[in-house]
C-alpha cells in the first residue's frame, strides 16, 4: 500500500511513492499535483492511481527534496491554519494574554478553547464550533526542505510550532478535496502577539515549513512526536509534541467545515495548505530562538522529518508610490 508521495529534484522534477519503507519513482509525473488533478478526474483515489504507476527505486538521499505540494502560480495555494485546537493549547495563551492584561478572568483565547471542548467534536451531520482561523500566505510563503526558514527584518521572534497540515485541492466542481496530510513548522511571531493579541493576524504572516512527505489515507487519531532546536551542533531545546484527534479539542472535520464553508475557498484548481495546531511551543517555556538555530519535527507515521534553519531576512524598506 502506498503511504505517502515526496516531490523530488534531481535534475529533473519528479514524485516519489513510499510503500513498505521502500521510495519509488512514479513515472510519468513531475509533481503531486498534477498527479492529484489526474486521479479527480478518474474518478481515483490518489493512492490507487499512483500504485499502478511505480517505477525503479529512488534513494532520496541523492536528490533534492521538495515541499510535497505546490502550483506552478504560488498565488493559487492558500496557506491558513487554525488555533486553540488541541487539549492544553490555551494554557500558554491564556497565560500570555491574561499577564498583559493584568486580568484574572478567563481571556478571549481561553473561551475560544473551551467553546472548542465543549463543541469541537459535533456528531455527524451536525455543525460544531467555530475555531480561531488565520491567513499566514500564498504558496510562496512555504520554505522547502531543508531551506532556510526566514522571518522578516521587523520580526521580533521566529518560533517554531510542530503541527500537522491538511492538503486540499479543489475539484472542477468545486468541492473541497483533502489529497493528504503532511508535518510542518507553522513558524510565529509570538513576542508580537504578546504585545497585543489584536496583533495576532500580524504575528501569523509569516513564512512555513512541510516535511516532505504527503502521508495519503486517513490520518492517525494518535500522533507523538519530538520538536527540537538545534544550535552549533547541539540541542538546546527538545519537547515531545502530540496531534491527531484523541488529542485535539475539535475534530478535523469540523476544522474542514468552518474553513471551507467560505465561497471564496472554493474556487476550482486552488490548493490549501490548512494547518490544525498545537499544544507545544518553545517560546511557552520561555526559550528564545536565534538566526541559526534549525528546527526539526519529527513524528510517525511520517518518515522524515521537518527541518529548516532560521534566518532573518535582509531589511525591505517599503515605498507607497502613487499614481
Amino acid at each position: 500500500m502506498i503511504a505517502s508521495l515526496i516531490q523530488f529534484s534531481d535534475g529533473a522534477r519528479g514524485v516519489a511513492a513510499l510503500r513498505d519503507g521502500i521510495a519509488y519513482r512514479v513515472t510519468g509525473a513531475e509533481t503531486t499535483l498534477a498527479l492529484a488533478q489526474a486521479a479527480l478526474a478518474a474518478g481515483s483515489s490518489l493512492a490507487d492511481h499512483v500504485a499502478d504507476r511505480l517505477g525503479d527505486p529512488i534513494d532520496l538521499a541523492t536528490v533534492q527534496l521538495l515541499c510535497p505540494i505546490d502550483h506552478p502560480d504560488a498565488a493559487h495555494v492558500l496557506v491558513s491554519g487554525t488555533g486553540l485546537t488541541h487539549l492544553g493549547s490555551a494554557e500558554g495563551r491564556d497565560a500570555m494574554h491574561r499577564a498583559a492584561q493584568a486580568n484574572p478572568d478567563p481571556t478571549d483565547s481561553m473561551k475560544m478553547f473551551l467553546m472548542g471542548v465543549e463543541g469541537g467534536k459535533p456528531a455527524d451531520g451536525e455543525v460544531g464550533a467555530q475555531p480561531e482561523w488565520f491567513y499566514k500566505g500564498d504558496g510562496s510563503i512555504l520554505a522547502a526542505p531543508g531551506a532556510p526558514l526566514e522571518m522578516p527584518a521587523f520580526a521580533l521572534d521566529g518560533g517554531e510550532e510542530p503541527e500537522i497540515a491538511g492538503i486540499y485541492l479543489i475539484a472542477p466542481d468545486g468541492t473541497p478535496t483533502r489529497i493528504g496530510y503532511a508535518l510542518g513548522n507553522e513558524f510565529s511571531d509570538h513576542v508580537t502577539e504578546r504585545g497585543n493579541y489584536l496583533w495576532l493576524a500580524h504575528s501569523k504572516l509569516r513564512a512555513a515549513a512541510l516535511g516532505p512527505e504527503l502521508l495519503l489515507g486517513e490520518l492517525p487519531a494518535d500522533i507523538r512526536g519530538t520538536s527540537t532546536i538545534w544550535r552549533q551542533g547541539q540541542a538546546v531545546w527538545q519537547k515531545p509534541f502530540v496531534s491527531g484527534e484523541a488529542n485535539m479539542s475539535h475534530s478535523i472535520a469540523n476544522l474542514e467545515h468552518h474553513h471551507f464553508k467560505y465561497a471564496g475557498f472554493r474556487r476550482p484548481g486552488d490548493v490549501h495548505v490548512h494547518f490544525f495546531g498545537t499544544a507545544t511551543l518553545s517560546f511557552a517555556d520561555g526559550f528564545v530562538t536565534q538566526p541559526g538555530d534549525r528546527f526539526e519535527i519529527a513524528a510517525a507515521p511520517f518518515t522524515l522529518p521537518a527541518s529548516n534553519t532560521l534566518a532573518r531576512a535582509a531589511d525591505a524598506p517599503v515605498t507607497v508610490a502613487a499614481l
